[in-house]
């Protein structure tokens, strides 16, 4: 016991020792990244993907959501007045997913509103998936990325101890707190990571169901254009 507290005072000075020397423990993230081991690299490369999703999604989101309020109006004008063509020109001059789904539905003019619906809801459905591209893949780094980092640590851990019972009665105190703390640099960078993430894909979530908000109100205005008595 007494030799248990005397290798847990060492280790404490030995840390403060560390911390406290220019050569001792870096605070850079840049250095410890490198001390993290292997396990550092898929981290890393999540990130770098996490990061790439996220402006990617959040740019075709936020054009996505740019819908031209006064199209609908323009649109219920050709329609009332024939020109189903000049409506279809204008719905397709207009570059976001409510434009393309009241494109769809104004080619099916003519038939029932069943089928004028359901086709706007394909194109819907489809819009919808393309504005959730990868947002799987973040959900799965936000996911994944602390469970590497815990990984790394527990190998990191194994090996600190595997280390510590092959020098017998010659423990080095330094040697055993070196690993120690790089075994926990992976876990604070995954940690790191699959914040970031989260944040990330909730933000993106919180996006898209503006845009898809957008999107059926936009066609559940034109069905009620459609409904209207001639």
């Amino acid at each position: 016991m007494l030799k248990l507290l005397t290798i847990q005072a060492d280790l404490t000075t030995e840390l403060d020792t560390l911390a406290a020397e220019p050569g001792g423990i870096s605070t850079k993230f840049i250095d410890l990244a490198f001390k993290g081991g292997w396990i550092m690299i898929p981290i890393i490369l999540l990130s770098i993907i996490a990061v790439y999703i996220f402006f990617d999604r959040y740019f075709a989101i936020k054009k996505a959501g740019k819908f031209d309020t006064g199209l609908l109006e323009k649109i219920k004008v050709y329609i009332t007045s024939g020109k189903i063509d000049e409506a279809l020109m204008l719905c397709r001059g207009s570059s976001n997913p409510a434009s393309r789904m009241l494109e769809k539905g104004i080619s099916r003019i003519g038939r029932p509103l069943t089928d004028v619906n359901a086709a706007i809801e394909n194109v819907g459905n489809l819009e919808i998936s393309k504005l959730e591209k990868g947002l799987p893949v973040l959900a799965s780094v936000a996911g994944g990325a602390p469970m590497l980092g815990f990984l790394g640590t527990v190998m990191g851990m194994i090996q600190a101890f595997y280390d510590m019972a092959n020098a017998g009665n010659n423990i080095d105190v330094t040697l055993l707190s070196t690993g120690i703390y790089q075994a926990m640099v992976t876990t604070v960078a995954g940690l790191i990571v699959g914040i970031i993430a989260y944040f990330a894909y909730n933000i993106l979530v919180t996006n898209v169901e503006k845009v898809v908000f957008k999107m059926e109100a936009t066609t559940s205005e034109f069905m009620d254009l459609l409904n209207e008595p001639a």
